[in-house]
């Protein structure tokens, strides 16, 4: 049977509504979403039993819109949650119950501070066969022979043209008549990074927390693991599980998972989440090393809306007054990883946020008994060089060394910068606190032995010390958190 081109399914429709209260709005966005995804899966059923469908199939996403004539009158201190001036603005929604929390803050905040109506109703942004199935389509090789035709002949199939960045980097420009961006990602975009996270991590998006640490060494991920399987066989620690990969899910007061299957060997970049009521729990990712592998997760973790991600690792101190194990707060970097070149020129300064970076001295503090002067012994606060050259020392290093003394750089690494950069591209709070675990333009190079004793002694504490700040971040209010640093004068009211 051919396929008639001018012969569209749709599903059964759900016709616009204005809603005065986030909870009904956001009720009809899931009504939409839930059907629509569900028409998708169902004509892809039929299209597997017959192997053959009439026409094309279309469905797609929610979409929720604002209209107003008047700037509001906010209190200046807020971030977000509210229009750049009078417009038309909205927003494509996918996944409606895993964003349960954040949009339901976003929509109360909109109608509180520009008392407008949401209204409510179906997009013209297609859903790609592929993101109506959140946990991927699983299909049988000898099924699939079955199919007359190639799925984008019936279906849509993901469009780079609405899945780009332009919101968020702030090169995108409505059309004439059309509505301004309400939120710094499109549906689509969000699906695209929602279906890579398993693929890097081994874990569902509905595990990953609100506060996210970043590490370049498995030591790292071994502690943790250790720390939360005590935590979770003690039970009464504030966490209700510990996630693993293959979604292994241990629950407070259990030693063992329940539920889950291990997997075979470890993803690219295996995630671990404590987990917490309202996704308030921490995840940690081993991104392993170099900046494209840093920018990569964060590209995809951006679109959860994190409330702050931090890099935790090793780095190569560059005075000869630091000392093996001494901690490094980043408040600046040299960006010199390259991989954000065409997102967010390295002339763009990346500066220190005040709030993370005082919740990070003060855990640092607390975990190791000193303050003040004498913290100074063990800790130094200034700028982080991110090169993309492991083997920097192998060139001329009369080169680099001169940028280094130039810039001010007290040490090396390669993910601290772009983790950073890409927070503030994505307005996700963000911080580094590196541990010198070698000096190379000093002569002190890792030796086997003792790069081991050195692990043991101090991946404890610096854990200690991540899990402590990312703890205090949490007891901070959402719009505190949310610098205005991490804002520009044109910004979506979505945080």
């Amino acid at each position: 049977m051919s396929v008639d081109p001018n012969m569209v399914m749709m599903p059964k429709r759900i016709p616009p509504k204005r809603f005065q209260d986030a909870e009904s709005a956001l009720a009809r966005l899931a009504q939409i979403y839930d059907a629509h995804t569900a028409f998708l899966r169902e004509k892809f059923r039929e299209l597997l039993r017959n192997g053959t469908l009439p026409g094309r199939v279309r469905a797609t996403y929610p979409e929720v819109l604002i209209e107003t004539s008047t700037y509001a009158q906010i209190d200046s201190r807020l971030s977000y949650g509210h229009v750049a001036g009078p417009g038309v603005y909205s927003t494509t929604i996918t996944r409606p119950e895993l964003f349960r929390g954040y949009l339901l803050e976003q929509l109360r905040l909109l109608v509180r501070n520009h008392g407008v109506s949401l209204a409510v109703g179906p997009s013209r942004e297609p859903i790609a066969l592929h993101f109506a199935f959140p946990d991927g389509i699983h299909v049988e090789g000898e099924i699939a022979d079955r199919i007359a035709h190639p799925l984008r002949d019936l279906f849509d199939v993901p469009d780079l043209a609405v899945m780009d960045d332009a919101i968020v980097n702030g090169t995108y420009q409505a059309a004439p008549g059309t509505p301004m961006p309400l939120a710094p990602f499109t549906a689509s975009r969000i699906d695209y990074s929602l279906h890579r996270l398993p693929h890097y991590t081994a874990t569902a998006p509905q595990h990953f927390q609100n506060f996210v640490i970043f590490t370049n060494y498995q030591f790292y991920i071994d502690e943790f693991v250790t720390k939360a399987r005590l935590m979770m066989a003690a039970g009464g620690s504030g966490y209700d599980s510990l996630v693993e990969p293959g979604n292994l899910v241990t629950p407070s007061g259990a030693e063992a998972p329940v539920s889950g299957a291990a997997v075979e060997r470890l993803p690219q970049m295996p995630a671990y989440h404590l987990t917490r009521s309202g996704h308030m729990g921490i995840t940690m990712v081993n991104i392993g090393v170099g900046p494209s592998n840093a920018k990569t997760i964060t590209d995809h973790i951006a679109v959860l809306r994190p409330h702050a991600w931090m890099m935790l690792g090793h780095c190569a101190g560059l005075r000869n007054s630091q000392a093996l194990g001494d901690y490094v707060l980043a408040h600046g970097y040299v960006r010199e990883d390259h991989v954000l070149d065409a997102d967010l020129p390295s002339w763009v300064p990346i500066p220190p946020l005040a709030e993370v970076q005082v919740a990070i001295e003060e855990a640092v503090a607390e975990v190791t008994g000193l303050s003040g002067y004498e913290l100074k012994r063990i800790m130094r606060t200034g700028t982080v060089a991110t090169i993309d050259n492991r083997n920097w020392e192998l060139r001329d290093h009369r080169e680099p060394v001169q940028r280094f003394s130039q810039s001010r750089a007290i040490a090396l690494d390669m993910e601290s910068a772009t983790a950073a950069a890409n927070g503030f591209r994505f307005r996700v709070p963000y911080g580094t606190l590196l541990c010198v675990s070698d000096k190379p333009l000093h002569g002190e190079l890792k030796l086997p032995g003792m790069a081991s004793d050195f692990y043991r002694r101090q991946v404890g504490q610096h854990l200690d010390i991540g899990i402590r700040a990312m703890e205090k971040l949490r007891s901070m209010e959402p719009d505190r958190l949310h610098s205005r640093k991490l804002r520009s004068f044109a910004e979506t009211a979505f945080q």
